[in-house]
């Protein structure tokens, strides 16, 4: 596994870092959005002595919360592990081979940290 010393222009590098910058922002918003969906946080929930079947449907908004939030979440923390890979000089490298990452692959996941082939 031996690392290579490759890097990307800063120029090449530059859209690239707005693009997930505003990216990270967007989605930070959504799951701060999100969260406000969710049926437990209701402060009313606590004081309801509802039907059995809107308890299920707050089990089910809260579940539905949880997965979005989760999945936002992984988002958030891929796109944070790129920008760091850039300012370190790394980014396009795959982390665990240490070959280039196919710019193909960047452009439709510029997040993306590891190789297709790692990835596999």
């Amino acid at each position: 596994m031996a690392k290579k010393d490759i890097s990307y222009p800063e120029q090449v590098l530059e859209p690239v870092k707005k693009h997930l910058a505003d990216t990270l922002t967007e989605l930070e918003r959504r799951k701060k959005n999100i969260v406000k969906e969710d049926p437990f946080m209701d402060p009313t929930r606590l004081e309801d002595n509802a039907a059995v079947d809107a308890d299920a449907a707050e089990q089910t908004g809260h579940m539905r919360v949880s997965a979005i939030k989760e999945a936002l979440d992984r988002s958030i923390i891929q796109i944070r592990k790129a920008l760091s890979q850039i300012k370190i000089g790394r980014y396009g490298v795959c982390e665990k081979c240490g070959e280039m990452i196919d710019t193909d692959r960047l452009m439709i996941v510029p997040e993306a940290t590891v190789c297709m082939k790692c990835q596999k």
